[in-house]
């Protein structure tokens, strides 16, 4: 595939017709978002990298990922099937695009808790081409009767189908495409073993660094045809939890507030401006954030306290406290987790202004005597 050619980044299926198998697909239907997934927004198709030159951050899996991909081609082989995990927002999609431009096939993209039965799956592996990378996001949550048919597919490249009912029942045997299976996690942990050793990479994906973050809205910026400073950039990139998506998604709110309270240019003072109006600091945290750790230091005398009992108390929904706020909070050194609970550190006092209890300022600082200062 041509280096100026352009990437088709998603292949969208049509909806389920009676004159074909679901996952099919179908010009004449309605695109179904039941089983396969569309980008985001329309800009996220210009805005994603489309190579691994263009690709920023990840540098240790960047080189790795070049060298398996170089190697693939050489021998005129399909890449092997690929597992990424960590956080959302850090660009394990994006990733599955480069690898199918890389080698010349077309991402299939769908998502596990959409592959209800195993003619759901088998309906999308029957169609694959060779060189294809389909893509699975939330492959920990495909159920366990649709991994099953998933397991000859990445070893064999073959489809096992059973047809007919009861005694005349017979399982017939479809040879596929050879093609590369992409997984996308954000729990490693829940995955079946037979499932995750049948990935010959297994990769992470690390949160990223503020200058990384940096030059990902720069170039963001150019794509969008917004004009913006670097300083306007790092402080953007400084309250984006280390996550690409979430720099994407304050850019545009920042680009609306210079559209209407500026001349459409992004500095500094536009950046500041539209992060005071997010309720968003300059350490990254939001009110929902700061609700937290309130809720723990004044409901709960700094707690150990439950989660279940910090939900209750912010009528939040305790999924959601774990998934999306208590990761960062911790990264922060704000909230640690304990046997007994939820507690707040000292370090939680000093963001809030408060001041820490003198047991908790003695248990942080104390340092065991082979410690450095």
């Amino acid at each position: 595939m041509a280096d100026n050619e352009p990437i088709q980044p998603y292949d969208t299926y049509g909806a389920d017709d009676s004159a074909q198998p679901r996952g099919v697909s179908n010009p004449e239907s309605e695109p179904s978002p039941r089983i396969f997934s569309a980008p985001r927004l329309p800009e996220d198709a210009t805005v994603r990298p489309r190579s691994l030159s263009e690709f920023i951050g990840q540098e240790k899996l960047r080189k790795k990922l070049r060298i398996y991909i170089d190697a693939a081609r050489g021998r005129g082989e399909p890449l092997d099937h690929i597992l990424f995990y960590g956080p959302p927002g850090l660009g394990k999609t994006t990733l599955a695009g480069i690898i199918a431009q890389e080698m010349g096939g077309q991402l299939r993209t769908t998502t596990g808790p959409a592959l209800e039965r195993a003619g759901d799956l088998a309906a999308i592996v029957s169609n694959v081409e060779r060189n294809d990378v389909l893509f699975i996001d939330e492959i920990h949550r495909m159920p366990a009767q649709v991994e099953e048919i998933l397991y000859p597919a990445m070893e064999d490249f073959m489809l096992h189908i059973v047809v007919g009912k009861g005694p005349l029942a017979k399982t017939i045997g479809l040879t596929l495409p050879r093609f590369t299976l992409c997984g996308a996690t954000t729990r490693l942990g829940l995955l079946t073993s037979p499932l995750r050793a049948r990935f010959g990479i297994t990769e992470q994906l690390d949160l990223y660094e503020a200058g990384e973050l940096a030059h990902i809205a720069l170039r963001a910026a150019e794509v969008l045809n917004v004009r913006m400073s670097e300083e306007a950039a790092l402080q953007i990139a400084s309250r984006a939890r280390g996550t690409p998506r979430v720099v994407l998604r304050l850019l545009r709110r920042v680009r609306d507030v210079a559209a209407v309270q500026g001349s459409g240019d992004v500095d500094a003072e536009i950046a500041v401006r539209a992060m005071d109006m997010l309720d968003i600091d300059a350490q990254g945290l939001d009110e929902g954030d700061r609700r937290i750790l309130r809720t723990i230091i004044e409901l709960f005398d700094g707690g150990p306290v439950g989660l279940g009992t910090i939900a209750a108390a912010l009528n939040e929904d305790a999924q959601t406290i774990e998934d999306i706020y208590e990761p960062y909070l911790i990264q922060k050194g704000l909230l640690e987790r304990t046997p007994r609970g939820r507690r707040a550190t000292s370090g939680a006092y000093a963001y809030l202004g408060k001041a820490a209890p003198s047991e908790l300022q003695f248990r942080d600082g104390l340092r065991l005597p082979f410690e450095e200062d």
